[in-house]
């Protein structure tokens, strides 16, 4: 057995091991966070509140940071009804409160919220609430909904991302292929350009990335606001991207150096006097060192620092980097080898790196999937799943020009083709650059996907009860849906808030069969002495269609609603809890063809 051949084993029982060890821990492993997730708000969503609440209260599924306008209160003219400085409600990370001015009238309010998630992207969103009694209002929800971001700052912080990705894994992937597989190319002018491309271009993306950092969290423009800032603004920042960014200078300060060393002592000669790596071991692990420290930059401050796992995540994650960084970067540094005469054992040595980092990434792309997705109705329902599926199908393909190029890498070990000199080489030089030119793709989806919440978020998100973003049950003709209303009647007993959870039914004869539930907020049954229910269709001026209600039990209701017409309805539930205790709340509840 040849010695390549032997290391190939080697490496392929450690990483069989490795990938035991994994799986060990996914059969444990518990749910990831909620990643930014608006959990709860006060007022409630939709909700009536029979008097003026002092503030307005957002809880999420994590920590999360304040931009100057975290969170927005519109009244029904679309003038501020907010007060002061947004802020941590006694002082927790998870929390967004901001007070209300006084004396406000009675309508329906807006409120809007942008915050920087633990994992350092934006998350925003907006719903409603009214005062004493619904009303028009001038303030469109939906325009509201999401993140406020400007065009063009995300379109520049979106390419200096995929900048930044390209230029670590040309920087750390030609010094890996120099130090491992080829020496002498730290001599070759082309090598030495490649590595000056990727420490300035990953210099020049971190700058700028700093400098859009404070536009892309709060939404704004590259020019400065003409309008003053409100005496209450204040434009905080999240600490730990700038931390990540600045330290990511400083090593690149130190990478600096280590590159005219490289140059310097491997470029001069690959050998010492007797023949041996001239400070190869030396520079191997310093560059490993760069290396890593570089790798968790991203890691740091990317969803691998939230959820499940962390303490798993966050190497993986920067094990899933370097592995990209050597199999991309490598690549590209054959391309410049080969139009140099790379000797077949150089590429030989770069195919064992090759089939390695691919590996790793299989197996480290395996866990982060499983994390981050956590199903397969996550995985095609949702756009991480999908930007996810379109990056392993590019893998895939790179995969099988890989194997096209080691088969044509045989040719070339060949004496007769050797003497020959030329179609082999051509030939893995075209399959190198068709791997090359998918790699940029990969680059670009990978950095599509740190900007997009995981896929199991997505669907936690869709699927909590708490979740403001499940109050929009979507309901089709002739299915069963279940829709939460959170109600509070302001009273002091036991039955004044909690949860109703309201299940249409189909009915033979056309319709629904309503089915309400009140619930506690221990869980426990709400027994209220009257609760009514209407249906609206906006869009049809349609309504209320009231529904009449007969008690089933304990906090149990049920009656029949003819919902014919498909279209955005709304519920209104109105809850007594006593004799002066009396709230009303409502729901969307799009029901489609």
């Amino acid at each position: 057995m040849t010695t390549g051949a032997v290391r190939v084993h080697r490496a392929v029982g450690a990483l069989i091991a490795v990938l035991t060890a994994v799986l060990t821990v996914l059969g444990g492993a518990g749910t990831a966070s909620a990643h930014g997730a608006l959990v709860s708000t006060d007022p409630a969503q939709n909700s009536v509140v029979p008097k003026q609440p002092p503030a307005v209260t957002l809880t999420f599924g994590e920590g999360v940071t304040l931009p100057s306008e975290a969170l927005r209160v519109f009244d029904p003219a679309g003038k501020r009804a907010d007060a002061g400085t947004p802020e941590h409600a006694d002082g927790r990370a998870d929390t967004v409160q901001v007070a209300l001015r006084g004396g406000l009238a009675d309508g329906t309010y807006t409120v809007a919220w942008q915050v920087i998630s633990a994992d350092s992207h934006p998350v925003g969103g907006a719903f409603t609430f009214s005062i004493g009694a619904p009303s028009a209002s001038s303030v469109s929800v939906e325009e509201l909904r999401g993140t406020r971001t400007d065009g063009l700052i995300s379109f520049l912080y979106g390419t200096g991302r995929a900048v930044a990705y390209a230029a670590f894994a040309l920087l750390a992937g030609a010094a890996a292929f120099v130090l491992i597989c080829w020496p002498a190319g730290a001599s070759v002018r082309r090598v030495q350009r490649l590595l000056v491309a990727g420490w300035v271009g990953l210099l020049g993306s971190t700058v700028v990335l700093m400098m859009l950092r404070g536009p892309y969290e709060q939404g704004s423009g590259i020019a400065p606001s003409a309008d003053p800032a409100p005496a209450h603004a204040h434009v905080p920042v999240d600490e730990r991207i700038y931390v990540a960014l600045a330290a990511r200078l400083l090593l690149l300060a130190a990478s600096g150096v280590f590159l005219v060393l490289l140059v310097g002592q491997l470029g001069q000669s690959g050998t010492d006097a007797a023949g041996r790596p001239r400070s190869r071991s030396r520079l191997g692990a310093a560059g490993l060192t760069l290396a890593v420290g570089l790798s968790a930059t991203w890691v740091v401050t990317d969803h691998a620092s939230e959820g499940a796992q962390v303490w798993l995540a966050l190497p993986v994650t920067a094990l899933h980097l370097l592995a990209m960084a050597a199999w991309l970067g490598g690549l590209v540094t054959l391309v410049a080898g080969l139009r140099q005469g790379l000797a077949p054992a150089a590429v030989e040595r770069f195919s064992l790196v090759a089939f390695i980092s691919v590996t790793v990434l299989v197996l480290t792309g395996l866990y982060r999937s499983w994390r981050e997705v956590g199903s397969w109705d996550a995985l095609f329902g949702t756009e991480y799943g999908r930007l996810l599926l379109i990056k392993a199908g590019c893998v895939t393909l790179m995969v099988g020009v890989a194997w096209i190029s080691r088969s044509r890498l045989a040719r070339l070990r060949t004496d007769a083709e050797a003497r020959e000199g030329g179609s082999a080489r051509a030939g893995l030089r075209r399959s190198v650059l068709t791997e090359s030119a998918v790699a940029v793709v990969v680059l670009v989806v990978t950095t599509m996907l740190t900007s997009t919440p995981p896929g199991r978020t997505a669907r936690a998100d869709a699927s909590d009860p708490r979740s403001p973003a499940a109050s929009a049950a979507s309901a089709a003709p002739g299915r069963t849906v279940t829709l939460k209303i959170p109600f509070d009647t302001g009273g002091r007993t036991a039955n004044a808030k909690g949860t109703a959870t309201m299940r249409l039914v189909p009915a033979k004869s056309g319709g629904y069969t309503v089915r309400l539930q009140l619930a506690g907020t221990g869980g426990e049954p709400a027994d209220v002495p009257e609760v009514r229910l209407a249906f609206t269709l906006p869009a049809r001026d349609l309504g209320p269609l009231q529904v009449t209600l007969r008690p089933d039990g304990a906090g149990r209701w049920s009656g029949a609603a003819r919902l014919a017409l498909a279209g955005d309805w709304t519920v209104w539930m109105t809850v007594r809890s006593s004799d002066v205790d009396e709230a009303t709340s409502s729901q969307r509840l799009p029901i489609g063809g």
